[in-house]
């Protein structure tokens, strides 16, 4: 497979950032049509090529911010940029991955990782054959007949997986991918992440809720305040050397160093986001 190219912005003059966001404000409609703000005033950066890590607690916003990225949803106030492009409508050379698995159930892993090339127009034996590729790289080579049921979760992920980057998207965003897997599996798809981002290093924006999980796999880690409103708190860089052990990554000295100080800018917010699910308790079991 060829190597993705990178936007050299050209045709603004400059180098820009795979991503770009600034001053957004996203307000959505409640069923009783009141407004709520999702985000407020957020700015953040993603250079080409970089792993950015987002965490805070339920409701900061982490995952509408992928949704204004993808375009499928249009911010309030702010601009969004991809590549030095202002998003008016789906971005392409965008894939996604999301907590649920967005594999067809009718479809084999060859049809399901084939899909994306054949849908650009590839003829079908030359999809199948950069699919096997794929399969082979995700470590499913044999399983190409396989249909999903038919699969453990771990093995679903790897079908996703292989399914966006046969696509060499320039940007991959993903909204905690593995959150559903055991320990184990989720450690091992960790570090087959890191593998296969290394091949073609698109600019990577991963929402988690573990916080080792964005150390072990960031070049940076952001940290958005309780919604709502979330804003972005802090950023962290991240300076463990590559390639990274996930496995035993964590019991470098650096890492434990670097997860205590994420931790106090991200356990006030916690804090915060669990004290405001307690009061709308009350508040409903008063009512």
């Amino acid at each position: 497979m060829t190597s993705v190219k990178q936007w050299d912005g050209s045709a603004a003059g400059t180098a820009a950032p795979a991503i770009r966001i600034q001053n957004v404000t996203k307000r959505f409609r409640t069923p009783s049509g009141a407004a709520y703000t999702a985000l407020k005033d957020i700015d953040l950066t993603v250079e080409a090529g970089e792993f950015c890590a987002v965490v805070g607690p339920t409701g900061c916003g982490k995952s509408t911010t992928l949704t204004l990225i993808t375009g499928q949803e249009k911010a309030s106030e702010g601009t969004v940029e991809v590549h030095g492009r202002p998003v008016n409508g789906i971005t392409p050379d965008c894939g996604f991955m999301f907590q649920s698995d967005a594999i067809l159930p009718w479809q084999s892993v060859l049809d399901n990782v084939s899909a994306g090339p054949r849908y650009r127009g590839a003829p079908k034996a030359a999809a199948h054959a950069n699919a096997r590729d794929w399969i082979r790289r995700v470590g499913l080579a044999g399983f190409e007949d396989n249909y999903p049921h038919q699969l453990s979760g771990g093995m679903r992920k790897r079908v996703a997986l292989a399914q966006n980057l046969i696509n060499e998207p320039r940007i991959l965003l993903m909204d905690e991918p593995f959150s559903a897997l055991d320990v184990q599996t989720r450690a091992k798809m960790s570090a087959e992440l890191l593998s296969l981002w290394e091949q073609t290093r698109p600019a990577v924006v991963f929402v988690t809720h573990d916080l080792e999980e964005a150390i072990a796999l960031a070049d940076k880690v952001v940290v958005l305040t309780a919604g709502p409103g979330g804003r972005v708190k802090a950023t962290f860089p991240i300076d463990l050397p590559r390639p990274r052990p996930v496995q035993e990554i964590r019991f470098d000295p650096k890492f434990v160093e670097i997860y205590h100080s994420i931790w106090e800018a991200l356990r006030e917010e916690v804090d915060i986001a669990y004290a405001q699910t307690q009061r709308a308790g009350a508040g409903k079991g008063a009512a």
